[in-house]
């Protein structure tokens, strides 16, 4: 590949990974307009219409060859089992913060997960962290304390966000290559029907399944749900293989400053004088954080170049 091809492709990787957290950070404004639906009817829905859109994908793409790899390998399935679990309580506890006016803290969530995915990798995997990081750590777990102290309450739908997407992230990594998106989505939805099928039944004989219920436009906005938990994926998978590392670690907070904006500007959700507190350590973390892993970036591609011996 030619340098102009290779620059070309990283560039078309940064429009992917852009388009998809832009998406994902529409998605509370999709979810609120699905109302009177409950969170636990939308995500039966968003698993099952997420299996057909993906099936559909496979026999469109003819992908079924890459299926039968992954069928094949016991531990791959085991992983895509523990993805699935991990993912629908992320999705889940998302829907049910989107679906009771708490947007803001679902934002809070996702702007500490790249905290709380380098921690786990100290942890889990054993990493090192470097001076600035453990500071940027230690100031978002200030933050969380500022939070619970000023505004009386555990902020448990951030803290599982933050926890069960880092969670999937680090499972995602163990999995590797080996499982391409559209395969494994597939699977993980798959390995949750059983959970969105009770949820359903339990929707139904309770207070009533609102599918077709509502009107042509909920019900078509309903029945997209599967698309539009597809289609963020698949772009994010197409970028992030294109561009950096360090381009998809900047883009990733283009997703929770939309959530933030749209749970106080559109929403018009609560944010006292100690909410914003914590949140702006939040922000100064992320900054901290953000700020270390260009610079380390920097270092790294400086010492590629000296390493590369002169031409003879």
């Amino acid at each position: 590949m030619t340098p102009e091809e290779t620059a070309r492709e990283k560039s078309l990787g940064g429009i992917f990974v852009f388009s998809a957290y832009m998406l994902w950070g529409f998605l509370p404004l999709y979810f609120v307009s699905l109302a009177p639906t409950t969170p636990w009817e939308v995500v039966g829905w968003r698993i099952v219409l997420s299996l057909v859109f993906c099936v559909a994908l496979i026999a469109v793409t003819r992908g079924w060859g890459r299926m039968r790899v992954i069928l094949r390998d016991r531990r791959l399935l085991l992983w895509t089992l523990v993805a699935g679990l991990l993912i629908y309580v992320n999705w889940q506890v998302f829907l049910i913060g989107t679906l009771t006016g708490h947007v803001v803290e679902t934002s809070l969530g996702y702007f500490i997960n790249p905290i709380a995915t380098v921690l786990l990798g100290v942890i889990v995997l054993k990493e090192r962290l470097r001076p600035a990081q453990w500071t940027a750590v230690g100031i978002a777990a200030a933050a969380v304390v500022v939070i619970i102290v000023a505004v009386g309450n555990v902020p448990w739908i951030a803290l599982t966000l933050a926890a069960s997407f880092a969670t999937y992230g680090l499972v995602k990594k163990r999995i590797g290559p080996s499982v391409d998106a559209v395969s494994g989505l597939t699977l993980e939805s798959f390995w949750l029907v059983p959970i969105a099928v009770i949820q359903l039944v339990a929707v139904g004989v309770t207070s009533g399944l609102t599918m077709g219920r509502e009107g042509t436009g909920h019900t078509i906005l309903l029945l997209l749900a599967g698309a539009i938990t597809a289609i963020p994926l698949l772009f994010f998978s197409a970028g992030a293989r294109r561009t950096s590392l360090t381009v998809v670690g900047i883009l990733q907070f283009i997703a929770p400053i939309m959530q933030f904006l749209t749970g106080v500007l559109i929403l018009h959700e609560p944010m006292p004088f100690e909410r914003w507190i914590g949140f702006g350590l939040v922000w100064v973390a992320i900054a901290v954080f953000a700020v270390d892993s260009l610079l380390a970036s920097r270092r790294q591609r400086t010492r590629a170049v000296t390493a590369v011996p002169d031409p003879v």
